[in-house]
């Protein structure tokens, strides 16, 4: 595993990305105590998270909140036996839930992976519907380092020559492949966003950044 790979690992609690994850807490259980005092419980929906995600919050504040947690994939997930979540197969940007069925909805490295920008409007939409708070975290497309590629530079370069790329080499999670088809895939997968295109998507969020040796890494739009 290469140096960046390793600072990917969140099963390690000491690489880059597990340390920022932890960081991201504090927004999240600051909505969850903005719920608690108004509702005396906090319903989450999660889009297209994974309960193990939710290990970077204590168990005891999630419980004495009353938190319970409904996460939605397009795909359908392996059952978990706990009662602090349920597992709804759904699309992300057409939510069979009310307006403000919950108290806040999340979203975690998501929102480029919808598809194009038609569908990252639809699922901006639907965050914002669904619950009066929200939490939507991304990757930034001006940091140098790709996250699903591990590669300096790589989102950078036009689709073909990335796609070209793959079918040369394994780049950080995606595996090489001999298939110009499944390269493209692979390379549309993840669409990351700037500055502009976030505020456009979240007009009525406190926008932050999220900063490595002074360069924005991620990017966050919070609304309580």
């Amino acid at each position: 595993m290469n140096f960046i790979r390793s600072q990917q690992d969140y099963d390690n609690p000491n690489s880059l990305a597990s340390r920022f994850r932890r960081a991201r807490a504090r927004w999240i259980k600051a909505l969850i105590d903005e719920a608690f005092a108004e509702l005396g419980r906090c319903r989450i929906l999660d889009l297209g998270g994974r309960p193990d995600y939710w290990r970077l919050i204590e168990r005891d504040f999630l419980e004495s909140r009353k938190v319970g947690i409904v996460t939605v994939n397009l795909e359908p997930q392996e059952a978990v036996d706990d009662p602090l979540f349920e597992q709804v197969r759904g699309d992300a940007c057409r939510l069979d839930f009310a307006d403000g069925a919950f108290d806040l909805c999340h979203s975690n490295s998501v929102i480029e992976h919808v598809g194009d920008w038609d569908q990252m409007e639809r699922f901006a939409a639907e965050t914002r519907r669904v619950a009066p708070r929200y939490y939507v975290q991304t990757p930034y497309f001006w940091f140098p380092v790709e996250p699903h590629f591990s590669s300096p530079f790589f989102h950078w370069a036009p689709e073909a020559v990335r796609a070209r790329r793959l079918m040369r080499k394994d780049h950080g999670f995606m595996a090489r492949t001999d298939d110009m088809g499944e390269a493209m895939r692979a390379v549309q997968h993840a669409r990351l966003l700037d500055k502009a295109m976030m505020r456009h998507l979240f007009p009525d969020a406190r926008h932050q950044d999220e900063k490595v040796l002074g360069l924005t890494k991620s990017l966050m739009a919070v609304r309580g």
